[in-house]
């Protein structure tokens, strides 16, 4: 499994075009860590103790609510 780097994180937010962090997270998870499959990144979002409140907070329940989420 692995764990965000919330360092790297905040460096990569500060040459991001996007406000929303849930979508600047999901686009450093997809590109930092080569993320292609919403199922990764669903797992590694549930794994981390903040992601799993970003998800909740949007209500994203499986992978599939969270590719609905990134492709919308």
């Amino acid at each position: 499994m692995i764990n965000i780097n919330w360092v790297e994180f905040k460096e990569y937010k500060q040459h991001a075009i996007k406000e929303n962090n849930f979508e600047m997270l999901i686009d450093f998870l997809r590109s930092y860590y080569n993320m292609s499959n919403p199922t990764d990144v669903y797992d590694t979002l549930k794994a981390d103790g903040t992601g799993r409140l970003m998800l909740e907070k949007r209500d994203i329940v499986d992978a599939e609510g969270l590719e609905n989420f990134m492709f919308q």
